[in-house]
């Protein structure tokens, strides 16, 4: 009754908007703002109205031969009738390869079925509103749930209900899928491949497919769009990654200590459990059982050699793999998103696990504006598309992805080509749209980078460990700013982003960096004499001294309120023995200065450094899109660590000897950040 309600209300909307938009009934609307306007209010009309078919059928557990013999498991959702028989017609096929077992996507998708409590949970999740309060991150994580994340993690029962059927699968050596987990490597990525043809063959498919699913299912529909599978015509991945070992297992050499161990244990403790309901009937998978028993906790050993070997000789082969960039291994986690084809809808967060991914997926996809499209919230890994679904903020995740798979696997013509194509909400201010992001914005919305140079000199605004000032012309400062490793870090944005968002429920450390900071060098410039907008990839030029052979660093931009709050906008990292620059894959701005310096973080490009000796360093920051209101400041914060988030490997830790490490200010080797602004900012 009350999507029924909803429905109503917003075809309602839509015929109010018409006349004010010079839209006629015929005519397709043309979206317009982040909303979408009348075509945003028609998008979300159709996915919460009466659907084609009533019910929803579902064959559980059907076996996927794969062509190596491993049989993968994938329970089947096709739209019914009203006595629940799966209906004859031919419909585009959804595929959702999951490591997190389809139990637990069946789940979440039958307590959403239960008549009138998937209705009242969605509204209520929809409703809250903890703005103001100190747990407002947990608010936008209910938020999120609500606004069509978990339609995106399990099944879209209205997505199947309106005439598609989805495929939820084990990927390998998961659930109850045969096989060893292969982590998203090469085999993984011809399963998929396999059982994208395998779908778009079997009898209830019309021979299209489509891709969804977050995480870890985001990533492996953009690695299976660069195969180019011909069936494969669209996908919509929600926080996706590219350039895994960058992204997230060991951005700039400092390994993903927070946020890995947690996965590993997560998925290898899921991957145990049995198929009860095989068992009940007799047809318990032994094949299954033997997997499991050959990998029964797959890269947990590379985890612990990684903190155990004291030397490089001593580690497990595959952390070296791992950290090489030639490997077999780190060539499978390595995307190229220019060979995607399909129509890609790719949404994310600035403060997401994959940020730094997440805009060059887009950017490098050689695609028309709007074939593919970038929606870019203000959150966390657990909490995309809580923003959306009211005036001004886009639709909901599942009113997007149905209007999407219906454009590109029905041929609807139902203006979401047209929308975006990139959506983004200014961290500061509010949601926008624009023609590119980065390297892909056009002229009219390019920002010019300019140089902020770190000084000494008292900026009177911070309690850090040193208060130093951002001068926009270069200032002469010539002084050693010491800072060592700390534990300050564990009240950060960055520990909330590693922890998925979880440690953003309580507000705290991760919308306010002042804790933090009590163990960081700040710099910080004079207030902005009008609204200052940042966007695009940021990048910090640091002259070091490090006291050992080698030093860890962590870099954040931050926009500084009047009231002193201290608010990340985008982070980066290195240790200082993989400095090496991939120049192939960076980018500079017109001057030659760095705005996207890609290390390769391989132990094949290592090069320890001498102490006492000056050890130029150049940092890459995730792209952003910011607002800095007047009075606002822009500041640097620079840590000798970045615990939990990252830790180096013990031989790498060992190395740095967990000494002092130095900023040293030297006229004739300046340090900077070079950051790209748009506005008058008086600096």
């Amino acid at each position: 009754m009350k999507n029924t309600l909803r429905a109503t209300m917003a075809l309602a909307a839509v015929a109010l908007l018409v006349p004010l938009t010079g839209i006629t009934a015929d005519a397709t609307p043309t979206p317009i703002g982040p909303d979408g306007g009348a075509a945003g209010a028609a998008w979300t009309a159709n996915q919460d109205g009466a659907q084609q078919y009533p019910n929803v059928s579902i064959e559980w557990d059907v076996p996927i031969t794969m062509s190596d013999g491993t049989v993968l498991k994938g329970n089947v959702y096709r739209p019914a009738d009203a006595s629940g028989r799966a209906v004859d017609t031919q419909t585009p096929a959804i595929v959702n390869m999951t490591p997190y077992t389809k139990l637990v996507s069946n789940v979440a998708d039958s307590a959403f079925a239960i008549p009138g409590l998937g209705d009242a949970l969605v509204n209520l999740f929809q409703s809250i509103n903890l703005t103001g309060t100190p747990i407002s991150g947990f608010g936008e994580l209910l938020n999120a749930a609500g606004n069509g994340e978990l339609r995106n993690f399990s099944v879209d029962r209205q997505l199947i209900k309106s005439g598609y059927t989805q495929i939820v699968v084990d990927v390998r050596g998961t659930g109850f899928s045969q096989g060893a987990w292969d982590m998203l490597r090469q085999r993984e990525q011809q399963d998929t491949v396999e059982v994208i043809d395998w779908a778009s063959k079997q009898h209830w498919s019309d021979g299209k497919v489509g891709m969804t699913g977050l995480s870890y299912s985001a990533i492996n529909q953009v690695q299976a769009a660069e195969k180019q599978p011909p069936a494969l015509k669209a996908i919509f991945p929600v926080v996706p990654g590219s350039d895994l070992v960058n992204d997230v297992l060991a951005p700039g050499g400092g390994f993903g200590f927070n946020f890995i161990p947690l996965w590993l244990s997560a998925i290898n403790g899921l991957k145990w459990v049995p198929d009860l309901a095989a068992i009940a009937q007799g047809k318990f998978d032994f094949k299954w059982l033997q997997d499991r028993a050959a990998d029964p906790f797959t890269y947990l050993d590379v985890l612990m050699s990684a903190y155990t070997s004291t030397t490089m000789e001593q580690l497990d082969p595959r952390v070296k793999a791992m950290l090489n960039d030639l490997s077999h291994e780190r060539e499978g986690w390595l995307g190229d998103p220019s060979k995607i084809q399909a129509k890609t809808f790719v949404v994310g967060g600035w403060h997401d696990l994959f940020t730094y991914s997440e805009s060059k997926i887009y950017n490098e996809i050689p695609a028309a504006a709007g074939d593919k499209q970038l929606l870019m919230g203000n959150g966390y890994h657990i909490t995309s598309g809580a923003e959306a679904g009211r005036a001004g903020l886009p639709p909901r995740l599942d009113v997007l992805q149905r209007a999407w798979f219906d454009k590109w696997l029905k041929g609807i013509d139902n203006g979401i080509d047209t929308y975006g194509p990139v959506t983004l909400r200014q961290q500061g201010g509010g949601w926008i749209t624009q023609n590119g992001f980065g390297t892909s914005a056009p002229a009219e919305e390019a920002s010019r980078y300019r140089r902020m140079y770190l000084s000494s000199q008292p900026s009177g605004t911070s309690n850090g460990l040193y208060d130093g000032s951002l001068t926009g012309d270069a200032n002469g400062d010539d002084a050693r700013l010491t800072v060592a490793p700390g534990l300050t870090t564990i009240c950060s944005n960055d520990a909330a982003q590693a922890t998925a968002g979880f440690l953003s429920l309580i507000d705290g450390c991760a919308k306010d960096s002042r804790i933090a900071e009590t163990n960081a060098l700040t710099f910080t410039s004079a207030p902005v004499a009008e609204a200052t907008t940042v966007s695009g990839p940021i990048a910090v030029h640091l002259n070091t001294v490090q006291d050992a052979t080698d030093g860890y660093w962590t870099v954040t931009v931050n926009d500084v309120a009047p009231d002193g709050t201290s608010t990340v906008l985008t982070s980066g990292q290195m240790m200082a023995s993989l400095r090496q620059i991939d120049d192939a894959n960076s980018a500079r701005s017109a001057n030659g200065d760095y705005t996207d310096p890609r290390a390769f973080t391989s132990l094949a490009q290592r090069e320890q450094t001498v102490p006492g000796e000056a050890t130029t360093l150049d940092i890459a920051l995730s792209g952003t899109e910011a607002i800095l209101q007047p009075g606002h400041r822009l500041r640097v914060d620079v840590f000798a660590g970045n615990f939990p988030k990252g830790l180096p490997i013990l031989p790498m830790l060992i190395d740095t000897g967990l000494k002092p490490q130095h900023v040293q200010l030297d006229p004739n080797r300046p340090s900077f950040v070079n950051i790209p602004v748009k506005g008058n900012t008086g600096w």
